[in-house]
């Protein structure tokens, strides 16, 4: 029996998804679970596996269509089925790809027969590298497991191509009492947006635009902080050379606020039009860069972690961020979010709130300045942190006591570990 291959729901706002790719050929053999198409939501791209086993027939949505969730995208037919024996719905594609679609139908493009040969042996990130630097992919010789090819090996093929070099203009001759004539604008390179880069402007627009913000600001002292920190990692436990853990402040920055919201809970919310939501746990997201956007993999029921498990869950995951492999579960959701540039060197920024989000907390560097203490000028490391907060769902005096409770975790960072 014929089993239809639909498209999944990854992302709980998604409600159609772009096949990107299809890594098994139409007509191919295909075992239940292995990699069968790959599709690009707005923050990630995923590989979708294969829901049976048998031959890949009846492509429905060729590369680049955009198909509505649930929706048939081919079939896998069991050994002696034909094609015929099954009536393949239509599937919707997007007005600007319908054309594209259907011709790739007809006629395989030369990404499809590219997968032929290579599979899944590519990462999408590395495959993204190489079509933007316009290398051959067959070419590429990989390093990874089953000789996969990554990132790095698409970077060394780029750094050991030779560069064109320019045609040597011949030198122009001046000509008397002749105008020069004026200089033409070269045209600005166009780069199409991804998924994700149009996903991040609608959802900014939308929050700068409904979302009513207002942003509280305050300088925490980090002596007691970074002493801590260099304490706590010169005892942690080693495998051989290895610690189980390594601190970083931003580790004890989300630990510090996920502990201002627990103490503040009615900050610790979400706004609808019927009801204010009211989370359990403090569920922070932190955003990591990631080519072409950003991500913010979700640190769940963060007061009750001690650093260390911080720590460690939040190099995993952002790690995986990188190169797009996070679940949907761990990065959609969340209670508020942390936006951490101190480590180049911005001094302040504010943010702009990641609804459902009622607040996201700022981060900027750490660095020494003069203080006055009890009349006397002295230096201390401060850090500037900027708290912006949706007006609808926090006030301003409880906004301001949740950003003084953060502050005391922060200079007093004893009371994290109790």
């Amino acid at each position: 029996m014929a089993t239809e291959v639909i498209l999944p729901k990854v992302d709980m706002d998604m409600a159609t998804g772009k096949v990107s790719r299809w890594i098994v050929a139409e007509g191919a053999f295909v075992k239940k679970g292995d990699p069968l198409f790959e599709i690009e939501t707005d923050k990630a791209a995923m590989e979708i596996e294969s829901p049976a086993s048998g031959t890949l027939g009846q492509i429905i949505a060729a590369e680049g269509a955009v198909v509505p969730v649930g929706q048939a995208v081919a079939w896998i037919f069991a050994e002696g089925e034909k094609p015929s024996s099954v009536s393949a719905p239509a599937t919707a594609v997007a007005p600007a790809a319908a054309k594209t679609a259907d011709a790739a139908v007809a006629s395989p493009s030369a990404t499809q027969h590219e997968a032929i040969p290579l599979g899944s042996r590519v990462t999408p990130l590395a495959r993204r590298m190489a079509k933007a630097a316009g290398l051959d992919l067959v070419k590429i010789v990989g390093t990874g497991p089953k000789g996969r090819i990554l990132r790095a090996d698409v970077e060394k093929s780029i750094a050991s191509t030779p560069q064109k070099a320019a045609p040597v203009s011949a030198p122009k001759i001046e000509t008397p009492k002749t105008a020069a004539p004026l200089a033409v604008a070269s045209a600005p390179k166009q780069i199409p947006h991804d998924s994700m880069r149009k996903i991040i402007a609608r959802r900014l627009v939308e929050s700068k635009r409904t979302v009513p913000h207002f942003y509280l600001s305050a300088d925490c002292k980090l002596d007691a902080l970074l002493k801590l920190r260099t304490e706590l990692n010169a005892a942690a436990p080693r495998s051989g050379e290895v610690p189980s853990f390594k601190l970083s402040i931003n580790d004890m920055v989300i630990k510090a606020w996920a502990l201002a919201l627990r103490d503040l809970p009615m900050v610790n919310v979400s706004w609808t039009d019927e009801v204010m939501l009211c989370h359990e746990h403090a569920d922070i997201g932190v955003a990591v860069s990631v080519p072409g956007g950003l991500i913010t993999p979700i640190i769940r029921a963060a007061e009750t972690k001690t650093l260390s498990a911080i720590s460690n869950e939040m190099k995993e995951l952002a790690g995986r961020a990188k190169i797009r492999k996070l679940k949907p579960e761990e990065f959609t959701g969340g209670s508020s979010a942390i936006s951490n540039l101190g480590m180049f060197g911005v001094r302040d920024f504010a943010a702009i709130i990641n609804p459902p989000h009622a607040t996201i907390l700022a981060v900027g560097s750490g660095d020494e300045r003069p203080i006055m203490e009890k009349g006397v000028m002295v230096g201390a490391t401060m850090m500037t942190v900027t708290l912006s907060t949706d007006h609808r769902a926090v006030d301003g005096a409880l906004g301001a006591q949740a950003l003084a409770a953060f502050r005391g975790y922060i200079e007093k960072p004893l009371a994290m570990l109790l």
